[in-house]
């Protein structure tokens, strides 16, 4: 004789079954997104900077930033901080009739980074080919500058170049030497980057590359900007908009500052 059911049972059961199916489904889920991480390639190469805004204030006298990633596996760091591209003019001063020194040659280049550095693990040219270097322009010989016009001839031109790297190594604007970069049991990898106190303004690039056997496996590219705030900042935008006003406002500074210098000098 067949027992019925007792009232309730299924009831009981129907919430069972939802957990449980409820549970296989999150197993299948997990389970899914592990094969699909596991299938994803593992990047070679992964960098980064420790703040990538610079803030140049009235008190600015200059300021480092941590560059830190990691490669995977053994192989050699290079990296280039390139700041923005300007125009520079070069000229060469001349003795006229003997007595007075002036300007005479002049050489015009374009796509000239106002702040040039490379860090390296080891000396570039001893891991890289000059063909590549000079596809990266990795070091301030490989640097394309672009001759815009020129008042000398062909022959004259890599001696004003050379005046030109040499006039912003003076200004510690391009490095004159390779920075280190520290390899960390052959994965993580850092560097100091260092910036000066007339660091110029605008958008960086910090550009890393992997070297194995003589030639770039991987690179990454990463933003810095470095931008003026504060009252500075103010100032700055107010001589560049309006360079007249600031003339006259420079001009009636110092004749107050003059007056009131004297007013206290008589009283003493």
């Amino acid at each position: 004789m067949r027992r019925a059911p007792r009232p309730g049972s299924a009831a009981r059961r129907l919430p069972v079954a939802i957990g449980l199916a409820a549970g296989l489904a999150a197993l299948a889920l997990m389970t899914a997104l592990t094969l699909a991480r596991a299938q994803q390639p593992i990047q070679p190469l992964v960098a980064d900077l420790s703040k990538h805004l610079v803030a140049i204030t009235t008190a600015f006298s200059g300021t480092d930033v941590l560059l830190f990633g990691a490669t995977d596996g053994p192989g050699d760091v290079v990296l280039v901080v390139r700041g923005p591209s300007t125009r520079k003019v070069v000229r060469k001063k001349a003795p006229v009739a003997g007595i007075i020194w002036a300007n005479r040659d002049s050489v015009t280049f374009e796509n000239v980074p106002a702040f040039y550095q490379v860090f390296a693990s080891r000396p570039p040219d001893e891991i890289l080919p000059a063909s590549v270097l000079s596809r990266h322009q990795i070091g301030t010989e490989h640097l394309a500058f672009t001759l815009v016009d020129r008042s000398v001839t062909d022959s004259f031109v890599p001696g004003f170049r050379a005046a030109l790297v040499r006039l912003k190594q003076k200004l510690g604007l391009y490095g004159d030497r390779v920075f280190p970069v520290t390899l960390l049991a052959n994965r993580l990898f850092r560097a100091e980057l260092h910036f000066p106190a007339n660091v110029p303004t605008g958008s960086y690039s910090v550009e890393v590359y992997l070297i194995r056997d003589g030639d770039v496996v991987s690179a990454e590219i990463t933003p810095l900007i470095i931008s003026k705030i504060g009252v500075g900042a103010e100032i700055f935008d107010f001589a560049q908009q309006r360079p007249a006003l600031y003339g006259l406002a420079a001009i009636v500074v110092a004749i107050v500052t003059g007056w009131l210098a004297a007013v206290a000098l008589q009283r003493k």
